[in-house]
């Protein structure tokens, strides 16, 4: 900034500036919360249905996101404004201040072609004299000014940078980045340039004092807009690829950073992650083109000629932590699946390039896998963004249609095998020959697998895996419920792909837990599209797209989840708040007419309690396959699982157990997702987890001698209390024979479920024959 633009400012154009800004941020005040309170909590509560549940709701949030980020963009360009506005008028005045007293001093400054000179106004017969006196002061202020113009020129500069770094966040709509004033922004994007600029250097020339501030500033910043876009973009995808490589594996580099800081390797390699998972969520013009370079460099070795691991060997670690851009995560996934096709024969043999072998690096510190195979850190990384997920499971792995497909099936047991169409999910729950890897002691390890599940968990359930539905999680959309009635059909098909792999069953037990509509109009074994089958949509009203799951291959499916504690604990405990809920909704005498599967309650309360206690029998004789005999070790995890999983849904139940996001058809029950539990869900809850703590079904079974036996009474106390305390809700003066019917339906349930399993699980030590 030059000294005539400061000395001239004329401020009236930036002070209107601020004042505008400062009236649109009102403004936005007041929409987002009428956005928020009118729009976004009233579609929350809303009576949704059909594409509506899945779509509308879900736009209507994303819209109220919208007001808020865009007040939150207005507020921090207000701020930056008015920081720089009332900096620029010190400035200004400072450097008055210092012209009128250089005056009095009888010096002049004088302004030429953005620069300035200071000199003596004492006419020529007088300055002989004082030149020697006056020069230290036309030094003196000449410094002065300097300094005022240079600070006046960083703010200004600092703003303009700051400013632009937001406008460049975003394409379309609004940015979310807030910040408290201009310093505070423009340190963001100093420090990305600082520590960027070390992640440059040669890794092997890394000092330790540098990794510690690599590691504390990217804890710090990660989850800064600005700075992860300009740390990403500044250091490139190349040199991310040959930082992580470099650093993480000291041993074959950097021996210093390997004596001090291995154990702190794997704080990097979080906060690295989660920093490049932010920029990666930037739509600006840098970041766009580091993504498709990152994927480009992908199936390449980062050293080039000179070796090294494959670009995705190494980026697929990194994306383990953080919340990566869903479109990124796709399109890096179908370059991953190319390549894997690629190394595998379209999938005939395995994968030896992305194993661990003697001299491969450690690409991973977070856990005790060797990060080798790419497929672990990407399917963490689809964990956490289920959009991504559920698009690159229900994606094409390879065609009936491609020559050199490898995989046949005899569909028409005709004994003539035909070439099969796979997707992504089949092959990577089916038929992928997994590397194996070992842990320090020895013993096997399958995170890759257990991702796989996580990532399922997502993909199915449009919320992070290890999360819980909240009141934002939209309604099952198609896509989802494809994969989940692919999930269910393959294990159905070889119950193995789960039994030999519990690790993946605690997923499958919180994805099960949040189908149970599907699941329950799947065992009426109603034809859908019958006359019959609207009555079942009222029975079991549902929000979003039907699984249209198959009876046969739900009981063998949760035969095979039952059989790992904490598969049971999330079906059961769901199964058992959903029965509740369905006695309270059915039970209900203000019900429409046009709502009731029956006029009859009897028929109506004997028909959901037989189905449920199916289901709530497939799981008991899963258990009792388990643990073998009442009172083992096994048996006790199974109550420790369900009265942990207590915890979880202590926020709310009515979400918690997943049946809130799919059972809002009617405003009866919307309630339940904004977290509320219904006076029977919570009685009956709390007996299960009463029971649980005080092992009673163990304890039922020693007095009755027989295990099914005593199931089959405790569930049906579950379902009395349910039916008591919804009857006494509604003040109902039936409520002995309800409790009666409620009885009597899930007794018959159970029994069918055991004989329907005598046929199904053949060698089961549950069938009596």
């Amino acid at each position: 900034m030059d000294l005539d633009t400061l000395r001239n400012a004329n401020f009236k154009l930036l002070d209107d500036a601020v004042n505008d800004w400062s009236t649109l941020v009102k403004h936005l005040e007041t929409l987002k919360k009428d956005a928020e309170d009118e729009l976004h909590q009233a579609a929350n509560k809303a009576d949704w249905a059909g594409v509506n549940a899945g779509v509308t709701k879900e736009f209507i949030g994303k819209t109220a996101e919208e007001f808020t980020d865009a007040h939150t963009q207005a507020s921090t360009i207000h701020k930056i404004l008015d920081d720089t506005r009332n900096e620029l008028k010190l400035y200004h005045q400072q450097l008055v201040d210092a012209i009128e007293g250089g005056r009095k001093n009888n010096l002049m400054v004088i302004g030429y072609e953005g620069r300035f000179t200071v000199t003596s106004n004492v006419p020529p017969e007088g300055r002989a004299q004082q030149d020697k006196n006056n020069q230290s002061e036309i030094t003196t202020l000449r410094d002065e000014l300097q300094k005022i113009l240079d600070k006046a020129t960083e703010s200004d500069n600092s703003a303009k940078t700051v400013l632009t770094a937001i406008a460049d966040q975003s394409k379309l709509g609004f940015s979310d980045a807030n910040y408290s004033s201009r310093d505070a922004a423009a340190e963001a994007i100093k420090q990305a340039e600082r520590l960027a600029k070390l992640a440059r250097k040669n890794p092997e020339d890394l000092t330790v004092e540098e990794f510690d501030q690599l590691t504390a500033g990217l804890k710090k910043y990660g989850n800064d807009d600005l700075f992860a876009e300009r740390f990403a973009t500044t250091l490139g995808p190349q040199k991310t690829l040959e930082f992580w490589a470099g650093v993480s594996d000291p041993y074959h580099g950097n021996y210093e950073l390997g004596r001090e800081r291995l154990d702190q390797l794997d704080d990097l390699q979080r906060s690295l992650g989660t920093t490049l998972a932010n920029a990666t969520q930037i739509d600006s013009v840098a970041m766009t083109e580091w993504k498709r370079t990152m994927i480009d460099n992908g199936d390449k070795l980062i050293h080039g000629n000179q070796g090294g691991p494959m670009g995705f060997q190494v980026m697929s670690n990194l994306m383990r932590t953080g919340d990566y851009d869903d479109q990124f995560l796709k399109d890096y996934g179908t370059k991953l699946m190319a390549t894997e096709r690629k190394l595998t024969g379209n999938g005939e043999h395995a994968n030896t390039v992305w194993r661990q072998m003697g001299a491969s690096p450690t690409l991973n510190r977070i856990g005790e896998d060797s990060g080798s195979d790419p497929f672990t850190g990407y399917l963490k990384g689809l964990s956490n963004s289920p959009d991504a997920a559920t698009d690159f499971f229900n994606q094409e792995f390879i065609s009936h249609n491609d020559p050199d497909n490898p995989f046949e099936e005899d569909k028409d047991d005709d004994d003539k095998p035909g070439k099969v169409t796979l997707s992504n999910f089949q092959y990577l729950f089916e038929e992928r020959d997994w590397p194996q890897e070992t842990d320090s002691k020895g013993k096997e390890l399958h995170t890759g697998k257990n991702n796989l599940a996580l990532a399922l968990e997502a993909a199915t359930t449009g919320h992070p895996a290890g999360e819980m539905p909240t009141p934002d999680t939209p309604a099952h959309n198609a896509e989802q419920a494809k994969l989940f009635n692919a999930i269910v059909s393959s294990v159905a098909e070889d119950p193995g792909r789960l039994t030999d792999q519990e690790y993946m069953s605690d997923s499958m037990g919180q994805i099960t837990s949040e189908y149970l509509p599907d699941i329950n109009r799947a065992v009426t074994d109603v034809s859908r599209g019958s006359k019959s089958w609207e009555d079942i949509e009222r029975l079991y009203p549902l929000a979003g797209t039907d699984a249209a799951l198959n009876h046969a291959d739900v009981t063998k499916f949760l035969f095979a989840v039952g059989q790992n504690d904490e598969g049971y604990a999330a079906v059961e405990v769901g199964q058992q708040a959903y029965m509740a809920e369905l006695m309270e909704y059915h039970l209900n005498p203000d019900l429409p007419t046009d709502q009731r599967f029956s006029t009859d309650t009897e028929t109506t309360v004997k028909y959901f309690t037989e189905r449920s206690g199916e289901v709530s029998g497939t799981l008991g004789l899963a258990r009792q396959e388990a643990i073998g005999s009442p009172g083992s070790d096994e048996d006790k995890e199974y109550d420790h699982s369900i009265a942990q999983y207590k915890n979880g849904i202590s926020g709310g139940v009515g979400t918690a157990v997943g049946v809130g996001t799919s059972f809002i058809a009617t405003p009866w029950v919307g309630a339940l997702v904004g977290g509320l539990s219904t006076t029977a869900t919570s009685v009956v809850l709390e007996q299960v987890f009463k029971d649980a703590e005080g092992h009673t079904l163990e304890q039922k079974t020693k007095e009755m001698g027989d295990s099914w036996q005593a199931a089959l009474n405790v569930n049906n106390e579950y379902v009395s209390k349910g039916a008591l305390a919804a009857a006494d809700k509604y003040n109902l003066d039936n409520a002995e024979d309800i409790d009666i019917w409620s009885r009597e339906g899930a007794r018959q349930g159970f029994i069918n479920a055991r004989a329907i399993l005598d046929g199904q699980a053949p060698g089961s030590t549950t069938n009596p024959g």
